[in-house]
C-alpha cells in the first residue's frame, strides 16, 4: 500500500488534494462572498491571529523548559521550608 506515489496513497486513503484550478475556484468564491475590500482586512486579521498563536506557542514551549527546572527548584525550596513532621520521629 506505500509502495505507490502520494497522489495514489491520498486517492486510496479518500483524501483530495485541490489543484490550480480549484485554488483558483475557491479564490474566486471568496471574492465573491466578501468583496474586494473586505479580503485584505480579512488576510491581515488571519495573519495577526497565526502570529499570536505562534508566538504563545514558542512562548509555552520556553515556559516548559524553565518550568521543569523551575519546578524542581520550587519542590526542593518547599520541602526545606516544611517543618519534619512530628509522627514519622519514634
Amino acid at each position: 500500500m506505500l509502495t505507490g506515489t502520494v497522489e495514489t496513497l491520498a486517492c486510496t486513503l479518500g483524501m483530495w488534494t485541490p489543484g490550480i484550478p480549484e485554488i483558483v475556484i475557491i479564490l474566486l468564491a471568496l471574492l465573491l462572498l466578501f468583496g474586494g475590500k473586505k479580503l485584505p482586512e480579512l488576510a491581515r486579521g488571519l495573519g495577526k491571529g497565526l502570529r499570536t498563536f505562534k508566538r504563545e506557542l514558542q512562548a509555552e514551549d520556553d515556559d516548559e523548559d524553565e518550568g521543569t527546572s523551575s519546578q524542581a527548584t520550587e519542590v526542593k525550596k518547599d520541602q526545606d521550608q516544611q517543618p519534619p513532621d512530628e509522627s514519622r520521629q519514634t
